[in-house]
């Protein structure tokens, strides 16, 4: 193993979400002259694997059935991991945390960092399951992780309300590649003459999965109401399952009056160019801990609007507007606050919402902090190399 730090990443799977997509991003900015990074995937979902694999990072995956206890797969990854070695066992999200970080606890050697990519566990939306794991990590956190690394001030706050160890709690934002998400001038035209209208059409986007925490309902019954104001404007909506075949989806459409004026393009490789050609990306969601969508839009230059929760206000600051959640009239009102707006002005508050994420949420930086904590755990830096960005931690803590 030399000098390098062995680390092994535990996550439930690779499907399309944004601790999948953290992942990915930061296994491949890890110094690979200082770190040796491993994958496990403890279900066999790797639709968004491909980075990794390309990468030359090992991935194996244990073959769990989601929801199903296998006492037996859990032997085979604990028996996984003792063939590593790992300096540090990173895990993600709550059953990850629960699974890989016990399997992990009886690793000689191994020092284990919990993740945390969700914040509200919201009654009837969240699964009886995960509420237990959650209730189980909780009694866990003083004995099974050294670290755990919460993705949003708002998910450090509920999960030390919950009752995880909060000495153990610290604060790292996702990051985002601004070379990746950027401006892109051609953009607008090229997504307007796919989905068949003018060139000077208003946009607005909702770039999510088809899940109750998104709210879609929320997003399609604004597009109603601004649409007897603003009748000309279009909304595009992609992710799993936003496609006609959603019959639920497509019938709030209907009902809301807006079917001329809704594009469903359901999954996207190009993710970039679609936030680059909206005039306003939208978040609607009821629970969000730190959301992907908001940071990559605002690195494309693109101003937002997103409901209160998490720490969309934290990110979008000034460039954008902020609204509550589950409240479709003041998602309309926040819309054409910014519909109103001359077109130079909304471009004033793009080019400061990318430049809001390249001070505060770079990639790169993010980063160096996940490689600090690492360093530290499997002592070959000293804690004070490990402290926080102090630009960082200016835009993350509200204590």
């Amino acid at each position: 193993m030399g000098n390098r730090v062995r680390v092994v990443h535990i996550i439930n799977s690779f499907e399309h979400g944004g601790a999948e997509a953290m992942l990915c991003n930061l296994l491949l900015r890890t110094d690979r002259e200082r770190f040796e990074p491993h994958v496990v995937s403890l279900i066999d979902d790797l639709r968004t694997a491909g980075p990794v694999r390309d990468a030359g990072i090992p991935l194996h995956v244990v073959g769990l059935k989601p929801g199903i206890p296998d006492p037996v797969k859990f032997v085979g990854l604990w028996r996984h991991l003792r063939r590593l070695k790992p300096d540090v066992v990173q895990t993600w999200m709550d059953h990850s945390n629960l699974i890989g970080g016990l399997a992990a606890r009886f690793v000689r050697g191994a020092r284990v960092v919990w993740g945390i990519h969700h914040s509200n566990h919201l009654p009837g939306l969240t699964k009886g399951t995960t509420l237990l794991t959650v209730d189980a990590c909780a009694k866990l956190s003083r004995g099974v992780p050294s670290k755990i690394i919460c993705c949003s001030e708002h998910a450090r706050n509920l999960y030390a309300a919950r009752g995880f160890a909060n000495g153990k709690l610290i604060v790292i934002p996702n990051g985002f590649n601004t070379d990746l998400f950027r401006p892109d001038p051609d953009a607008p035209a090229s997504i307007r003459a796919e989905l068949g209208i003018a060139p000077d059409t208003l946009l607005i986007g909702l770039v999510a999965r088809y899940d109750p925490f998104k709210d879609h309902a929320n997003f399609v019954h604004a597009a109603g109401l601004l649409h007897k104001e603003f009748p000309h404007v279009h909304f595009l909506l992609c992710g799993n399952k936003i496609d006609p075949e959603n019959a639920e989806l497509m019938a709030q459409i209907q009902s809301a009056g807006v079917e001329s004026v809704c594009h469903l393009l359901g999954p996207r490789r190009d993710v970039p160019k679609i936030h680059a050609s909206l005039d306003i990306l939208a978040s609607s969601s009821v629970s969000e801990a730190f959301p992907l969508t908001v940071g990559e839009a605002m690195a494309c230059g693109t101003p937002c609007v997103a409901t209160d929760v998490g720490d969309s206000a934290l990110m979008i600051g000034d460039t954008g507007k902020i609204v509550p959640a589950s409240n479709s009239p003041a998602l309309a009102v926040g819309w054409a606050a910014l519909l109103r707006m001359d077109a130079s002005e909304r471009v004033r508050l793009g080019t400061a919402a990318r430049r809001r994420v390249r001070e505060l949420f770079d990639l790169t930086s993010v980063t160096r902090r996940y490689e600090a904590v690492y360093h530290e755990l499997a002592g070959t830096v000293s804690p004070a190399d490990a402290l926080e960005s102090p630009e960082i931690v200016s835009a993350v803590s509200m204590n």
